[in-house]
């Protein structure tokens, strides 16, 4: 298919990585944010075509691998009641919680179920008016304004046994931490495309300016994300610090205005806790006051709930970019997609399933056959 082959193409891909090649004067360190990034990454073997002073760090942009394992738990125990209907994404149902997940929840008879949109479970509360309808409402900007209208759409329709789970992380708080980080080592930003598709750019741009750091949003497939690099690495060896949009088909620097404007009265920022890195200061979604009937957290009082993580799983130093998944002496030994210690290993987009499944298969390679 035209649309997607044009985007993997192996001839330009091999001319994008030698116009690296040709600029680069110095070591330099680059994060790519979303995991779907990292995925396209490990599976095409793209680092195999970089040249040695590039090194690639691979960042906290999963939202089910950021997702605190006590929110987890705090699913876990709504799950388990039988007055509710629990609903959520797929891959959220094989995260690990302290001591199971959603699906072993459902396989003890819980009331588990998986949906393709929160619009879905607004369709079941409306079904079963007299059972407690729960939707995990995890991820970043991406998605939130689809869970911003669930709830908008249920007070509209005047729904009482409606609410959110409400798990949401906000990408620029969390690379202002890792730049202020006195360990940091990157210094340019793969940005995620997706994400400024609804929320556009201009938040980035501080941030740029601050930490004398280039910004380049980014697309998925293959090519995208070499030119990616390029407009990174070409801006660091000129002393540029800016935000540039390699994504141009689909972002525009004011992102969604409409999805916005609805983020902006349903939700307000919070502090939020991140799987492994810890609380970062208003990197989340909460609901507003406005829209504090819906949240399930505080009808099923489950905030008291807390976790300690496994010692064995060092997930916060992966998604921090400080250590790569074959790294830790857990990975493929006691931690694989069957027995997961942690998110990343379960996650579509996690950094660990992503060297599980695509990085021995590039061990040897130089590059993928469909890059």
């Amino acid at each position: 298919m035209k649309y997607i082959d044009e985007y993997r193409d192996g001839h330009t891909a091999r001319v994008l990585s030698e116009r690296i090649r040709d600029i680069v004067t110095r070591p330099w360190t680059l994060m790519e944010i979303c995991g779907g990034q990292t995925h396209t990454i490990v599976k095409s073997g793209l680092e195999s075509l970089l040249p040695k002073e590039i090194t690639l760090a691979h960042g906290p942009g999963c939202p089910v691998c950021v997702t605190p394992l006590e929110l987890i738990d705090k699913a876990i125990a709504i799950a388990s009641r039988p007055d509710v209907i629990f609903t959520s994404f797929g891959d959220m149902l094989r995260v690990p919680g302290s001591s199971k997940d959603l699906l072993s929840v459902k396989a003890e008879g819980g009331n588990v179920r998986m949906v393709y949109s929160p619009l879905d479970a607004v369709k079941i509360a409306q079904q079963h008016p007299d059972t407690k309808v729960v939707f995990f409402a995890v991820g970043f900007e991406t998605t939130a304004p689809a869970n911003a209208m669930s709830v908008w759409q249920a007070r509209k329709l005047g729904l009482k046994n409606f609410s959110i789970l409400c798990s949401h992380v906000l990408v620029p708080p969390a690379m202002e931490i890792i730049l202020s980080s006195p360990s940091n080592m990157v210094q340019g930003f793969l940005a995620a495309g997706h994400v400024c598709t609804v929320m556009g750019y201009e938040e980035y741009i501080p941030l740029a300016e601050k930490y004398k750091t280039p910004i380049v949003v980014t697309g998925f497939e293959p090519l995208d994300i070499l030119q990616g690099m390029y407009m990174a690495v070409k801006q660091l060896e000129e002393g540029r610090y800016e935000v540039e949009n390699q994504y141009s088909r689909s972002v525009k620097r004011e992102g969604n205005v409409a999805a916005r404007k609805l983020l902006a009265e349903v939700f307000e920022t919070t502090n939020r806790k991140w799987r492994g890195v810890g609380e970062i200061p208003n990197s989340g979604y909460k609901l507003r006051e406005s829209f504090s009937d819906f949240d399930a957290e505080t009808i099923f009082e489950v905030a008291h709930i807390e976790t300690q993580e496994s010692p064995l799983c060092i997930a916060g130093t992966v998604l921090q970019g400080l250590k790569k998944p074959h790294e830790c002496p857990a990975f493929g030994v006691q931690c694989t997609p069957e027995h997961p210690l942690g998110a990343p290993m379960v996650s579509s987009e996690g950094a660990c399933a992503a060297y599980y499944h695509y990085g021995r298969m590039h061990a040897q390679s130089n590059l993928h056959k469909a890059v």
